[in-house]
């Protein structure tokens, strides 16, 4: 699904060069669950942008679903991530003033569905995370947990290849985040390639493969036990 070869990141700082991503070799196969681990700095936000078509590597390849992934305009990238990819964020990144259902439908909107379309399939996916009777709720009233699920609704909708999750539980209480991570281990049983950006360990230990990096290198690429996530009803 994702291989990247030999990927090379660097910014300018003022006179000097920053060189983020020093020859990155990763592939993911299809239906894989994958926790990118490292500390600040060590370029796996850099890695996730470059994923994510966000930002574009100096050197090496990536091929997504058979697909390279070079040189894209704006526009070209735009259709290539509705497409491809759905994202989660930490911060949710909803809109305020719409409601759940409004939100989960927008990425539709810009696939071109016609409304009734959107409704109809934006309403299958809040049931899907349990919040089919939230769905006309604005952000404002729901918790951290219900909008991660909104948010996780809204990037299954466009029904992508992968999703890219960058701390999807970092705003969130441990309770919160073990049924959020629950409901991610459901989606990857079901088969999406999903992968998560993390800090936490426990978290990480909930996916079926970490890998680390650090300053710009992975360092250490291992498939664990997974721990599935428990849920207190």
């Amino acid at each position: 699904m994702i291989q990247i070869k030999d990927l090379h990141k660097s910014y300018q700082m003022g006179s000097n060069s920053l060189h983020v991503l020093k020859g990155i070799n990763f592939d993911v196969k299809e239906g894989e669950l994958v926790s990118i681990m490292g500390s600040s700095g060590s370029g796996k936000s850099t890695l996730l942008n470059v994923l994510g078509m966000l930002d574009e590597a100096d050197e090496g390849s990536y091929i997504l679903d058979g697909v390279p992934i070079r040189n894209l305009n704006e526009k070209v990238a735009a259709r290539y991530r509705n497409k491809f990819l759905g994202f989660i964020f930490q911060s949710f990144n909803l809109i305020n003033y719409k409601s759940a259902l409004d939100n989960v439908a927008l990425p539709l909107y810009y696939q071109g569905m016609k409304r009734h379309e959107r409704i109809e399939k934006a309403e299958y996916y809040l049931e899907k995370v349990g919040l089919a009777e939230w769905s006309h709720h604005l952000p404002n009233e729901l918790s951290g947990g219900q909008k991660q699920r909104v948010a996780i609704a809204r990037a299954l909708a466009s029904e992508p290849k992968v999703l890219l999750a960058d701390e999807p539980t970092g705003a969130l209480d441990s309770v919160t985040s073990y049924e959020v991570m629950d409901l991610i281990q459901g989606i990857n049983d079901e088969g999406k390639t999903i992968l998560i950006v993390t800090h936490e360990p426990d978290i990480a230990q909930m996916t079926k493969r970490i890998v680390n990096l650090k300053d710009g290198i992975i360092i250490d690429d291992s498939p664990v036990k997974q721990i599935r996530a428990k849920v207190h009803v």
